[in-house]
């Protein structure tokens, strides 16, 4: 791996978790939106989301830096760091699409598309370093999860 840079550590997981405020931000009131659905059983309380998002945006951004700082082929770095770029544009849309757009069902597809994306990132992602595969193991859960909470109010919502 390449000579450590806290600079561009920062710059990683500074660009993640501003991609998730700036979707939240678009998303507009989604606590009040999340509190007013019925939602299904094991649904966390609304103040939990940002404290997990925040977690997993940071982790999010640490692996993207093990990939860009490593030593593997380029190729392999290029692929990576693509499908990095793809989940992350897909989770940028999700929160929009489900709760400004209010389309509960879309944003279920584009959550299955994230777990997809995520999944091969990971491989991917392992091919060049096993830390920064590890770190999104995580987040793949709580994808699994947040599809979970999206189908579910999508059916208890109709």
């Amino acid at each position: 791996m390449k000579k450590f840079s806290i600079t561009e550590l920062l710059i990683s997981v500074a660009a993640a978790e501003l991609t998730g405020a700036l979707s939240a931000l678009i998303a507009g009131d989604f606590q009040r939106g999340y509190e007013a659905m019925v939602r299904p059983p094991l649904s966390p309380p609304g103040f939990v989301f940002p404290v997990v998002w925040t977690v997993l945006y940071a982790l999010m951004g640490i692996s993207a830096y093990l990939i860009y700082r490593s030593d593997a082929d380029d190729t392999e770095k290029t692929d990576g760091i693509k499908l990095y770029i793809s989940q992350l544009a897909l989770n940028f849309l999700w929160s929009i699409v489900y709760f400004r757009l209010d389309m509960k069902i879309p944003g279920a597809i584009i959550i299955a598309a994230l777990i997809i994306t995520v999944f091969a990132m990971i491989m991917q992602f392992s091919k060049i370093n096993k830390t920064a595969a590890l770190l999104n193991i995580p987040y793949l859960l709580w994808l699994i999860f947040a599809l979970y909470l999206n189908i579910g109010t999508v059916v208890l919502n109709r």
